[in-house]
C-alpha cells in the first residue's frame, strides 16, 4: 500500500535550503527514477530493500527512488581534485519504519565528493550542528569514526564473520555481550581491552580527547588518529557536539566519521552521515565523500504528535450567514497572524484554542484554552 507523505515544514526546509546556499552548496535536482539494477546492487545501503519498480516503454526496470546518495553518487563526478558540494531537496519512496507500507517522504541533505580534507569533514560536522540548530534549540550531535573502531578490530584481531556482531554490541553499548563474543573467540590482546573500553567512552570533545589518544596511540595508525584527534580539537568549545563510540554504521560502506543528531522532544535520530568512501570505491568512484541527511518526515511527525492546537481559533457561522460576512469574519483573525477554521457545526476531533461564533454579523469569542 501506498501513503501519500505528510507535509515538511516549509519554514525549516526554507531554512536549511538557505543555510546550505549560504555555505557555497549548489542545488542538485535529479529523476524521481533510476534504474532497479542500482539499488539492487546496493540494497544494503538502503534504509530498507524494500522498493517500487515499474518497466518502461523500452523494456527496462526503473524504481522509484528509495535513497538520494546512491543517485548523486551515480551521476556526479569523479573528482581526483577539487570537490563538489551538493544540497537536495528530494522526496524518497521507501516503507515507513514499523509499516508495510511504502510513504513518499521528503528528505533534505547535503553531500561533499571529491578530495575531501579536514576542512571539508569540520565543514559537514559545524553544518550537521547548525541544521540541528534550526530544528530544536537543545540538540545534540553524537560523532563516532569507523576507520578508528575498524582498526581497533584489526588489533584484537576480531574475526571478519564476528565484526558486524561486535559493531552491533557495541551501539547498544552491551558490555557484557561484546565481551563474551571476544571471550569466546579467545580474543585477550590489548586491542580486544580497548574495544571494550571504546564501548562506554563518551563526552563532550574536551573531556574525552586526551584520554583517547592515551588509549588509542599505538593501537591504531597513527594518521588516522591525528586526522580524528584534529577536527575534533576544532569541536573542543561545542557542548553541543559529543564524542560516542556507539553511533556505528555499516563497515561495507561507510569508513571515517560518522554521526548522528538528535533533537529535544524526538526519541530518534533527526539526522545522520559519515564518510562513506567504502561505497565510492564499490561504485568504481576514486573520490571521497561526507554528507548528512535531515528527516523531515520523523521530524513532522512528532512535532504535529505534540502540538497542543490544530487550530487557533475554530469559528461557528449560522448556515444562512452571507459568505461574504464569513469570509470578513475570518479576516479579523487571520490579519492577527492567527490560524481560523470557519465551519457552520462544531467538528469532532479539533483542537481549538479558541471559540468563537457569529451572531448577527458580530463575532464573539465564548471559550478559550490556555
Amino acid at each position: 500500500m501506498y501513503q501519500n507523505k505528510p507535509e515538511p515544514d516549509e519554514a525549516l526546509l526554507t531554512s536549511l535550503r538557505a543555510l546550505y546556499g549560504r555555505n557555497g552548496y549548489a542545488h542538485y535536482k535529479m529523476n524521481k527514477f533510476e534504474e532497479y539494477d542500482l539499488y539492487a546492487h546496493h540494497k544494503d545501503f538502503l534504509v530498507s530493500d524494500s522498493v517500487i519498480t515499474f518497466t518502461d516503454g523500452s523494456g527496462k526496470l526503473l524504481a522509484l527512488k528509495p535513497d538520494v546518495t546512491l543517485s548523486i553518487v551515480k551521476n556526479s563526478k569523479d573528482l581526483a581534485a577539487g570537490v563538489e558540494k551538493l544540497f537536495y531537496t528530494e522526496n524518497v519512496y521507501r516503507v515507513a519504519k514499523g509499516s508495510r507500507n511504502f510513504r513518499e517522504i521528503m528528505q533534505v541533505g547535503l553531500e561533499c565528493l571529491g578530495k575531501v580534507d579536514d576542512y571539508c569533514l569540520f565543514e559537514v560536522l559545524s553544518l550537521a550542528l547548525e541544521s540541528l540548530a534550526e530544528v530544536a534549540p537543545s540538540h545534540v550531535l553524537s560523532v563516532s569514526h569507523l576507520g578508528l573502531l575498524t582498526e581497533v578490530m584489526d588489533a584484537a584481531p576480531v574475526p571478519e564473520d564476528l565484526r558486524e556482531k561486535a559493531l552491533r554490541f557495541l551501539g547498544e553499548k552491551n558490555l557484557h555481550e561484546l565481551s563474551a563474543l571476544l571471550d569466546a573467540a579467545g580474543l585477550k590482546s590489548d586491542g580486544a581491552a580497548v574495544l571494550l573500553k571504546l564501548a562506554h567512552t563518551e563526552g563532550s570533545a574536551a573531556e574525552v580527547l586526551p584520554a583517547l589518544e592515551g588509549l588509542l596511540r599505538g593501537v591504531v595508525r597513527d594518521e588516522t588518529l591525528d586526522r580524528f584527534l584534529r577536527v575534533m580539537a576544532a569541536f573542543r568549545d561545542e557542548p553541543s557536539l559529543r564524542v560516542d563510540f556507539s553511533v556505528v554504521g555499516d563497515i561495507h560502506y561507510y569508513n571515517g566519521f560518522i554521526f548522528k543528531g538528535f533533537a529535544e522532544g524526538i526519541p530518534t535520530a533527526v539526522l545522520s552521515g559519515g564518510q562513506y568512501d567504502t561505497l565510492m570505491r564499490k561504485m568504481g568512484r576514486r573520490a571521497s565523500a561526507v554528507g548528512f541527511a535531515v528527516y523531515l518526515d520523523v521530524i513532522g511527525q512528532y512535532r504535529r504528535a505534540e502540538a497542543d492546537f490544530d487550530v487557533d481559533v475554530l469559528l461557528l457561522y449560522p448556515k444562512d450567514t452571507s459568505p461574504t460576512a464569513v469570509r470578513q469574519a475570518v479576516k479579523t483573525f487571520t490579519e492577527q497572524g492567527e490560524s481560523v477554521l470557519a465551519e457552520p457545526e462544531l467538528p469532532a476531533g479539533i483542537r481549538h484554542k479558541r471559540l468563537a461564533t457569529m451572531e448577527e454579523g458580530e463575532v464573539k469569542v465564548i471559550e478559550t484554552h490556555a
